[in-house]
């Protein structure tokens, strides 16, 4: 019978094969201990996944110093860590102060256990104007620090437990290491980090703030388990090594901020690794999906009942763009499809057809915009539970895939499937373009006023986001984008708007002609985007748009119709002026319509902030009513305004 040790250096060698360059943390216990085989997890909550208190004892709380900062004193009920745990020493600002620019994962995976271990190489920079004396790196508060080296030494650093939402556990294990000598600004540095641990369904953080259990598991479905292991980063749960500033929930919109701040500082970050999983004799896995990109899996059987399969996957260096590093590996069964895969549990292998054939459906209409192939084939990932939280990274979209009727599948695929076109790592043009495309799709399906009227849903909470003047906030650019009622809502109606300037076929021509491999790096301006549109179409100057609608935040534009002056003309036609004031900051071209009771004139008006304009247009026949504005561009209260002529009588019978 082989030992454990046997088990775990065949592990080991299987990982050095692929790179060469993988130990496993030297320490004198195993990084793994034995584990009895489990069956997957049930979605029941755990007693110890709720803040409890017993006989008065706390068994954790939460509190911010004189500074700002979040503290946290724990109770007994803490995890165990390998090395001291006390009160947090690194400040915000220290903490705000590091940009990682590469990781290097070495991933080993024992599904059976829940248990993870990682070797981490990172490179890091100093993004302050102030030299760091130390640096702080947090990881899930069900993680261990084993060892970590800085430029190849052994780094002195302390552990903490941090308060902390953006992970499942409501908590982040800190470490806070002394430098030899301060980094500079603009400085980097290597740190080579090993951890290890568990990771199990948890959903304290939901259950603290009085979420119904059922809700908090579904949404909070986290864990490494062996027919399904799901880590879905920051936000989430912290895998991988991350500095950031605690946030919780329930303050306001904090946390979901963190995590935009979070990708949009990652994006430029090179990001390579090589996975082992260790599993149980009949219990491979079937897929490997390492941040969004479906990785190849090797499998070598196992000799014998004690001894451990082990699967090997890597993912080449590259780019993170706007997505947290994810992983899941999973057992699952592949049906492919036009332009997709879809890996499926056994309770959803007749449900996935549908899946398939509203994909092949959605195809064609995205051939028209986006071209007629994908940069990428779309992942379709069957999550464990048909009520679990969908997800989606990049050309992943990971939800139960249950029956469903053809509308929503298709609006599903419209939105998923542009991803797969679309990988840019702005996520005003990712996201932005998905949502615009499944409002296209709406409209194809059901008419324009469908389309605005799905388009008009996020219209409230982006009013509310926007500062009402420049002098009142910053807002958020939308090329710098950190929040989804931004790099969503407002640009999803920022491609409607170019729509309505541009015309379809040119803005189609500057959608296809985007490589997001020419995108890399900071943002440019004028952004290439704005370069191929305008040398897409007639319209050679779209430079006045970019600057007020994405490259700054002016806010929305807030028009009124201040005055309409109809007149008789000759033969029958009359000329209406129309004047239109715009109270806010931000240059709007809106859609001006007078009708008639059987006809109707549109011309484009542009309306500069601050300040109003008199547009006159002439119809043939008595006009009844001017339209300013049809919804597609977003304003802080109303988006269409009517007026009605009183001097307009009914036609003659």
């Amino acid at each position: 019978m082989k030992s454990l040790s046997v088990r775990l250096a065949r592990a080991a060698a299987a990982v050095a094969c692929l790179g060469g360059m993988f130990s496993l943390p030297q320490s004198t216990t195993p990084p793994f201990p034995v584990p009895a085989r489990s069956q997957a997890s049930q979605k029941t909550p755990p007693q110890s996944q709720a803040p409890k208190q017993t006989g008065g004892q706390v068994i954790f709380s939460r509190s911010t110093d004189e500074n700002g900062d979040t503290t946290t004193q724990a109770g007994p009920a803490a995890q165990p860590s390998a090395h001291p745990t006390g009160a947090p020493t690194a400040q915000d600002a220290e903490r705000q102060a590091i940009t990682y620019t590469a990781f290097d994962m070495d991933v080993h995976l024992r599904p059976a256990g829940h248990q993870i271990a990682v070797r981490a190489r990172m490179n890091l920079r100093n993004d302050t104007r102030t030299p760091l004396a130390h640096v702080a790196m947090q990881i899930s508060s069900s993680l261990n620090w084993e060892s970590i080296r800085v430029a190849g030494r052994d780094a002195l650093y302390q552990v903490a437990l941090l308060n902390s939402d953006a992970d499942h556990t409501g908590q982040l294990r800190e470490a806070t290491v002394a430098l030899a000598a301060p980094l500079a600004p603009g400085a980097s540095l290597d740190v080579d980090a090993t951890y290890s641990g568990a990771i199990e369904s948890n959903a304290r953080r939901l259950l603290s703030i009085g979420t119904p259990a059922d809700v908090a598991l579904h949404s909070d479905w986290d864990q490494i388990d062996t027919a399904f292991t799901g880590l879905r980063g920051f936000g989430n749960v912290v895998w991988y090594p991350v500095s950031s500033v605690p946030v919780l929930l329930g303050d306001g919109a904090k946390l979901f901020n963190e995590m935009g701040e979070h990708k949009l500082r990652m994006a430029p970050a090179h990001f390579r690794m090589r996975l082992t999983v260790e599993f149980p004799q009949g219990e491979a896995p079937t897929v490997a999906i390492i941040n969004g990109h479906p990785a190849e899996l090797t499998v070598e059987s196992p000799g014998t009942d004690e001894v451990a399969g082990v699967a090997t996957a890597e993912s080449e260096s590259a780019p993170l763009g706007f997505n947290a590093p994810s992983l899941f590996v999973a057992i699952r069964k592949a049906h492919p499809g036009d332009n997709l895969t879809a890996w499926t549990t056994a309770d959803n292998e007749v449900n996935v057809q549908l899946w398939i054939d509203a994909a092949a459906r959605v195809t064609p209409f995205l051939q028209g915009w986006l071209g007629q192939r994908p940069r990428a084939q779309l992942t379709l990932l069957d999550l464990p539970d048909r009520a679990d939280a969908p997800f989606e990274s990049g050309a992943l979209l990971a939800t139960s895939l249950r029956d469903g009727g053809p509308e929503p599948l298709e609006g599903a695929m419209a939105h998923a499937l542009t991803h797969a076109w679309m990988q840019s790592p702005r996520a005003w043009l990712s996201e932005g373009v998905a949502h615009f495309m499944g409002t296209l799709w709406i409209e194809r399906q059901h008419g324009r006023e469908k389309a605005l009227t799905a388009l008009a849903v996020g219209r409230d909470a982006l009013s509310i986001a926007e500062p009402p003047s420049p002098g009142d906030g910053s807002g958020q650019p939308l090329a710098l984008a950190t929040t989804p009622v931004y790099y969503r809502t407002k640009a999803a109606y920022v491609f409607w708007m170019l729509r309505d300037i541009v015309g379809d076929a040119a803005l189609s021509a500057g959608l296809r002609a985007y490589d997001p491999l020419q995108d890399m790096g900071p943002q440019s301006t004028p952004s290439l985007f704005e370069r191929l549109l305008e040398q897409a179409g007639d319209r050679r100057d779209l430079k006045w748009f970019f600057a007020d609608w994405v490259d700054a935040d002016r806010g929305l534009p807030d028009l009124t119709v201040d005055s309409v002056y109809p007149s008789a003309a000759e033969a029958g036609n009359w000329l209406v002026a129309v004047n239109v004031s715009n109270s806010g900051y931000v240059t709007a071209e809106v859609p001006v319509t007078v009708r008639t009771y059987d006809t109707s004139v549109t011309q484009r008006v542009r309306v500069p902030g601050r300040s109003s304009v008199s547009r006159r247009i002439i119809l043939q026949g008595r006009p009844s009513e001017v339209q300013v504005n049809d919804g597609t561009v977003p304003e802080t209260e109303s988006a269409v305004h009517i007026t009605h002529i009183q001097e307009a009588a009914a036609p003659a019978q």
